[in-house]
């Protein structure tokens, strides 16, 4: 399993099948499949957070009674 890490120094390719110690080998790719378990869970997270997002601009799009008129915008209005 060939892996890329990138940080300050730039990218670095690992192939972890190439790790010569059992436990430190078996700990790396418990560690990869943490790491992309996560990376689904993000995923998942933001598309479910922009949905609920766009559900909810679409509920109050007629909603008249709920917009919030602003302060400044009210004494504008007030004084013409």
């Amino acid at each position: 399993m060939i892996i890329t890490i990138k940080n300050k120094e730039g990218e670095t390719n690992f192939d972890i099948n190439n790790i010569s110690d059992d436990v430190v080998k078996q700990e790396a790719i418990v560690i990869v499949q943490k790491v992309g378990n996560l990376q689904v869970i993000i995923e998942a997270l933001d598309f479910a957070n922009r949905v609920h997002r766009d559900n909810l601009e679409e509920l109050l799009k007629s909603r008249d009674e709920a917009i919030l008129v602003v302060e400044e915008e009210a004494d504008k209005e007030s004084s013409e």
